[in-house]
């Protein structure tokens, strides 16, 4: 069995093509929850994200959705053994899921390949590429299942993250906070955590090297990570 145990909860991996990643887990800690009380997670894979949000505010009313078979059996393993096995989880595309209240953040490790070659996996390919989840569709979902006052928080690759952010700027969206991470300090920006709104404010940008120079997990990723990590 595959599984990856932290503070409060167990992330088993069986099934799921994406795994555990220092992305999901920085990203889980670094998503603003201010003001939150809904929160959907799209592509919930093994329900990494949700689990996280929900071990920061436990009284989050967490939705979940999936669209891989597989991936769902985790996360529904992962949720029922959890703390918090009031997560709510949905096997099905976002393109055609509706939910009586709106959310006012949705979180989002998407696919981001686009037009790239394939491997053989399928259930990886669907994880990776965005031909299950386009961009646009995602700012779609975004727009029509979110409050007035919602974000919109993803985390991409640095360049896909530029194209993501024009595209949801031509949709009316403002880029209103963002990380750029980079590996170690001599390693160029490799990631980009970021958040939209539908109002403009001042731009909140922050940076975040994983690695110090000695191959330690940075100050600043152990400060952001401490509470999740079993072993910081």
């Amino acid at each position: 069995m595959t599984s990856f145990a932290f503070k409060q909860f167990k992330i088993d991996q069986n099934h799921a093509a994406m795994k555990v990643s220092t992305d999901g887990i920085m990203f889980g800690a670094w998503v603003s929850l201010r003001g939150t009380k809904r929160v959907l997670d799209i592509g919930a894979g093994t329900g990494l994200l949700s689990l996280m949000v929900k071990q920061r505010v436990p009284s989050l009313a967490v939705s979940a959705i999936e669209i891989d078979d597989l991936a769902i059996k985790d996360a529904r393993h992962n949720f029922e053994q959890s703390p918090w096995s009031d997560i709510k989880l949905y096997h099905q595309a976002v393109q055609g899921f509706e939910n009586g209240k709106k959310f006012d953040l949705i979180i989002s490790n998407p696919p981001y390949f686009q037009d790239s070659l394939k491997g053989n996996n399928t259930q990886r390919n669907t994880a990776r590429h965005t031909d299950s989840l386009s961009f646009s569709e995602l700012i779609e979902a975004f727009l029509r299942l979110s409050s007035e006052t919602a974000r919109l928080a993803i985390i991409l690759p640095y360049d896909g993250a530029q194209v993501f952010i024009e595209q949801a700027q031509c949709q009316g969206l403002y880029l209103v906070r963002q990380c750029e991470v980079n590996t170690t300090p001599s390693k160029p920006v490799s990631r980009l955590m970021f958040e939209l709104s539908k109002y403009a404010e001042p731009l909140k940008t922050e940076s975040l090297c994983i690695y110090d120079m000695s191959n330690q997990y940075s100050e600043l990723y152990t400060k952001l990570c401490r509470d999740f990590y079993l072993k910081m």
